[in-house]
């Protein structure tokens, strides 16, 4: 025998109240109404089945805001031989839904409380009327004033992923564009000619009182600077290997795979609207900063344990097209792991990682090399050089490298080829139209 709970709301008959018997299940956690039962679990049998159901249906398109025909559905079941009317109400899309002959107030917006239906308070409805804007995909939804741009970089990514592309529909297709044909914030990260970059500052103590080095990593789109970003970021990871024991033991300076996951984190819940995120490389530690904090209806817990709620929905997607993340929300564990819950620093404004350096490899560095450990780290003043341009733009030839160094062209490739065998560098793709990736 059904009995009434905080799922389960028990009807002998359909009367024009039940509107806020659904309003009430759809605010909280969902349930079922039952039409043809006594508040008592005796079965009495619906009436009128074709007319309650007609009007059931006119409440669930008309009468609710916003509209609720997806989280609520209807059936008929048989009890004790007699026809059942059944209410499936699953629990709402939108953080807040009404009567909307009432609009957003006390008495509009119900909620179900145990076994009844109450009105919500005041600052129940202004708080979860607030977060009906939080979750809006603004990136996507902000036009912008650019009236041409170009996705040259984009495009050859899919393509080489596999896709098939048809120009009239790519920019609809990954909601470039808005529905009145304006481009948004999330096409001019993506274009080729973006205002927007990966911000790496390289400081020279343990805190930011002095600037070594600062180099922007975008403009001509935010996954080509993420490219060269993490093309510096495995430049700076400093290892050094203990050759006295077999097989050789490399320690690194951090962990490579939890930074790479805090910057793609970093790039995709990030805040957009305020600026860009920025990657910060003390003596000690790097700090990986995106703006925003938390996406709004994620807990702390949530946070910790996995759960994906990306802040910019569809940038992740095509992230994840492009296989540069999952979205199985195993970032923020595997940095957890690792490093412990003490780095992160979360705030209503931002969030902080911080990636401590291995201490036997900061050691190292500032003593010297002991012996049966060397340091990778010898190069010369050339290599070293051609390492940093190719890091600021990968598609440079033998030939631009060498009016940026001076030297010959004849002499800068044998430096590229020494570099690629000693392991520092590799090419992607042709001489032509290839490109330089950075391993060491």
């Amino acid at each position: 025998m059904l009995i009434e709970s905080n799922k389960i709301e028990l009807k002998s008959k359909y009367n024009d109240q039940i509107i806020k018997e659904i309003v009430a299940f759809i605010n909280a956690d969902g349930g079922k109404i039952y039409i043809g039962i006594n508040d008592d679990g005796s079965v009495c049998g619906a009436k009128k089945i074709d007319e309650v159901l007609l009007s059931i249906s006119d409440v669930i398109t008309t009468q609710i805001e916003p509209n609720a025909i997806d989280v609520v559905k209807t059936e008929l079941e048989i009890h004790d031989g007699l026809p059942v009317i059944v209410i499936n109400v699953k629990k709402g899309i939108s953080p807040l839904y009404c009567i909307k002959k009432y609009g957003f107030s006390s008495t509009g917006c119900m909620i179900r409380i145990g076994s009844s239906c109450r009105e919500m308070s005041e600052s129940q409805i202004n708080e979860r009327y607030k977060l009906r804007f939080f979750d809006d995909d603004l990136i996507v939804s902000s036009p912008i004033n650019l009236k041409s741009l170009s996705f040259f970089t984009l495009k050859n990514l899919y393509l080489e992923m596999g896709y098939k592309l048809n120009d009239d529909t790519f920019e609809s297709n990954l909601k470039l564009v808005n529905n009145n044909g304006e481009y948004n914030v999330m096409a001019e990260l993506l274009s080729d000619n973006n205002r927007y970059s990966l911000i790496f500052v390289k400081f020279n103590g343990l805190n930011k009182a002095s600037i070594s080095q600062r180099s922007d990593y975008g403009n001509k789109s935010i996954i080509f600077g993420y490219r060269q970003l993490m093309n510096r970021i495995a430049a700076e990871n400093i290892c050094i290997s203990n050759t006295t024991v077999r097989p050789r033991v490399d320690t690194y300076l951090f962990d490579y795979d939890s930074v790479n996951e805090a910057i793609v984190n970093a790039i995709v819940h990030n805040d957009w609207s305020i600026t860009e995120p920025q990657v910060s490389f003390f003596k000690d530690r790097i700090e990986i900063l995106s703006h925003g904090g938390l996406p709004h209806t994620l807990s702390l817990e949530e946070f910790y344990r996995g759960i994906s709620k990306p802040r910019n929905v569809r940038l992740m997607k095509i992230f994840s097209d492009l296989d540069i993340v999952d979205h199985t929300g195993h970032g923020v564990p595997i940095i957890i792991e690792k490093y412990g819950r003490e780095a992160f620093d979360i705030s209503d404004n931002h969030i902080i990682v911080t990636i401590p350096f291995n201490q036997e490899v900061v050691n190292s560095i500032n003593v010297g090399v002991n012996v049966g450990v060397s340091v990778d780290v010898n190069l010369n003043e050339i290599e070293k050089n051609i390492i940093g341009l190719v890091l600021n733009d990968p598609t440079l030839t033998a030939e631009k490298i060498s009016g940026h160094i001076e030297k010959s062209k004849r002499t800068v490739e044998r430096y590229l080829k020494a570099l690629q065998e000693k392991g520092y560098i590799e090419r992607i793709g042709t001489d032509k139209k290839g490109n330089w990736k950075v391993i060491k």
